[in-house]
């Protein structure tokens, strides 16, 4: 029986093929997992590159790394049982594989690096067309940071500070064993104010917003949720069920052959509809996911195609509101993978988009 990194190097080996490639370096820590099936190679988070990286020829994968990371990528990760041939270097010495390893072969790699071809944007393209597993994966990942969000939703409160909220929702999350690498909140009018609010000192008066992207094993699930105490102002019902109208026209088109120009530009005629011709130039719109919150962005005249399998994020916004939530794209239908089962919303041509949360 083939295993899945079994078909992961023949995926990743064919796809050299088409390229005229003879040897692929692997340095970020979403390459990483992608080509490991969800290994981790980073200790600080907030780092793009690993403290491991990957080095695959036609013949041989390899694993280049240090003896401080050698032991937990060997035993708690199973790598070298999966066929990854450890290249091990003392930490305080600069490793030599890679020159040795990649010598006379044409060399590409996902970033900058010496003599080697960046191609990092096709590789984001090749990591979105996700395996059954991975897909497994995504399923249950959008279930716990959807259960993580609501639980954070439900314990926030008029006078907590943004770091407060933010703090509840790393637990909630972490605690499910999911990394909350982009964690988001702004109260009150810093919702209106900003499209990436990281969290401050500032308390909670009345309207909050909570972001989420949650990883684990590598892949990257996104949602957004609102919560109101006391009535809604008229102007933010009515931005909210426009938001809703444009998410449900990103969700609705997103079907396997679509360019992602079509569907933006559904979405953008939607957004003139409702009254807000504007309002997408503000942010970006979303796009595929993967192992980066958004492996690609949708923008205006994108050739992209959407294929059965992938995931897309969307996140559609009009000032003081946002929708997002992310979805696997099936052969019949599309699954909103973080929806909440105790959650309001609203329903608009067949799709719920969530409502604020009004207390």
């Amino acid at each position: 029986m083939v295993t899945e990194q079994e078909r992961k190097l023949e995926i990743i080996r064919t796809w050299m093929t088409s390229r005229n490639l003879g040897a692929l370096f692997l340095q970020t820590a979403g390459s990483f997992a992608w080509a490991t099936c969800g290994a981790a190679s980073f200790i600080n988070r907030a780092s793009t590159n690993g403290l491991a990286s990957l080095l695959i020829t036609q013949e041989h994968q390899y694993l280049i790394t240090t003896n401080i990371e050698a032991p937990r990528l060997e035993k708690e990760q199973q790598l070298a049982a999966n066929g990854w041939g450890f290249q091990i270097n003392p930490w305080y010495e600069a490793p030599a594989a890679m020159t040795q390893l990649s010598h006379g072969l044409s060399l590409a790699s996902d970033g900058a690096y010496p003599r080697a071809q960046d191609l990092s944007a096709d590789l984001a393209r090749l990591r979105a067309n996700l395996t059954p597993e991975e897909g497994q994966r995504f399923i249950n990942l959008g279930k716990a940071c959807a259960r993580a969000m609501q639980a954070a939703c439900q314990a926030v409160r008029p006078g907590q500070t943004e770091y407060q909220i933010a703090a509840a929702l790393a637990a909630q999350a972490e605690g499910l064993g999911v990394q909350a690498i982009v964690n988001l909140i702004a109260t009150d009018e810093r919702i209106f104010s900003y499209r990436h609010p990281l969290p401050t000192a500032k308390k909670l008066e009345k309207y909050a917003m909570l972001i989420l992207c949650g990883r684990q094993y590598g892949l990257v699930c996104s949602l957004t949720r609102l919560v109101h105490f006391g009535a809604l102002p008229d102007e933010l019902t009515r931005k909210m069920e426009a938001t809703a109208r444009v998410d449900a026209a990103f969700i609705n088109s997103t079907r396997p052959g679509r360019t992602l120009g079509d569907i933006f530009d559904k979405a953008i005629h939607m957004y003139a509809e409702t009254g807000y011709p504007d309002e997408w130039k503000k942010h970006h719109q979303g796009g595929t996911a993967g192992y980066e919150p958004r492996e690609y962005l949708s923008v205006p005249g994108s050739t992209d195609r959407v294929a059965a399998g992938q995931v897309y994020a969307w996140n559609p916004s009009i000032t003081g509101y946002k929708s997002e939530d992310t979805i696997l794209i099936g052969d019949a239908k599309n699954e909103v993978l973080t929806e909440m089962s105790d959650w309001p919303y609203l329903t608009v041509d067949g799709i719920n988009r969530p409502a604020i949360l009004v207390v």
